[in-house]
């Protein structure tokens, strides 16, 4: 969530007497951000361009009253708190200011300033509650998308390949042909990995979500070389060639376990989604240090992603290939990761030409 920058409340006073709001401002200058408006229409001028937390006005105005005003002000622009001005005899002012502008407050004319005070003090405090109240909802409401989507492709991704586990082991009790052994055998395997993948990202984006960074000294010779030997074998067997550039002359800091779920991310991607036909794959990985930033690079010559899809490829669960078996989650993980460090991604890629990743990263 986005901090809210405490400062000095923001008030819109509206009055048709200019004597009234100089002396306003004269009074509030030093308490608060003061806005001044000699009519309705200033003022709906103004809040176009401003976002005061506390609107004051006059009851007695020509040709609008301060309740018709903020009658009219609440239904484009509710987050306001709006302060009512009386003279003593407006009892039917206040009864139209309760039950069609919705006041916060009334204060009855001549004004006392402690009482103005405190009452823009209540609304401001009133406002960032508010406010604070519905970034916690919105917030909440995206967590709740988020765990629908969730909780779908969980069961859908953990119920198929486990079906198809089942389903298997009906035939493999009815078969006593060897070549439909293998071939079953093959797909137990196939599913299998399809499981652990899905778990092993499942336990990332726990990682990811809950755990507080570890900071240390990065090398990224080191750090790249790794991670090309937990898929040494994979690359071998699919006959992918695999090269690491690192320019590094200076000590860059960062969490070493998120780098490797956001680089692992990205290099399993490039695996899955190369051309099958193609008899020279290929995967680059680079790393340049300079002033206090990683440029890392992770390039292949695959069968790429259109441009109708790089929008949503960080998207949980969004696939836009069919070509491999996944869960959606890795790219996810690498960006929310991604995020955790403070870094940014872009993405250079055409469909039949292959793609390139892109990330900046700062020191820590």
């Amino acid at each position: 969530m986005s901090e809210l920058k405490l400062a000095k409340p923001v008030v819109l006073y509206v009055d048709d007497e200019r004597n009234n709001l100089m002396s306003f401002k004269a009074s509030f200058r030093l308490d608060f951000e003061v806005l001044l408006a000699n009519s309705p229409d200033e003022a709906f001028d103004l809040l176009k361009k401003h976002k005061p937390q506390v609107i004051i006005s006059d009851y007695r105005m020509p040709f609008m009253t301060g309740v018709e005003m903020f009658e009219k002000i609440r239904l484009i622009h509710p987050e306001p708190f709006r302060v009512l001005l009386t003279a003593y005899g407006d009892v039917e002012a206040l009864t139209d200011a309760i039950n069609k502008g919705q006041i916060f407050r009334y204060i009855k004319k001549p004004w006392i300033e402690d009482e103005i005070r405190n009452v823009v003090k209540d609304a401001t405090e009133y406002y960032h509650t508010k406010w604070l109240l519905e970034e916690k909802n919105r917030e909440l409401a995206e967590a709740y998308k988020e765990l629908d989507r969730f909780v779908y492709s969980v069961s859908h991704d953990l119920r198929s390949p486990l079906m198809g586990i089942l389903a298997i082991a009906g035939f493999l009790q009815k078969t006593q042909k060897m070549d439909e052994v293998h071939e079953f055998g093959d797909m137990i395997t196939s599913n299998v990995t399809r499981l652990d993948e899905f778990i092993s990202n499942l336990l990332e984006y726990y990682k990811v979500k809950r755990g507080e960074l570890t900071i240390s000294s990065v090398k990224f010779d080191k750090l790249l070389d790794e991670i090309k030997g937990i898929y040494a074998i994979e690359m071998m067997e699919k006959k992918i060639n695999c090269e690491i550039f690192v320019t590094q002359n200076e000590e860059f800091r960062s969490d070493k376990l998120v780098l490797l779920i956001v680089i692992q991310n990205l290099i399993s991607n490039s695996i899955k989604y190369q051309k099958l036909d193609n008899p020279d794959k290929q995967i680059l990985m680079s790393a340049t240090v300079n002033r206090g930033e990683v440029t890392i690079i992770v390039k292949d010559n695959g069968i790429g992603i259109g441009k109708e899809f790089q929008p949503r490829v960080f998207e949980m669960f969004f696939r836009a290939s069919s070509q491999a078996m996944g869960s959606g989650i890795g790219l996810y993980n690498a960006n929310m990761a991604l995020n955790k460090l403070g870094g940014e991604i872009a993405i250079e890629s055409d469909t039949g030409q292959g793609t390139a990743f892109i990330l900046k990263i700062p020191s820590k």
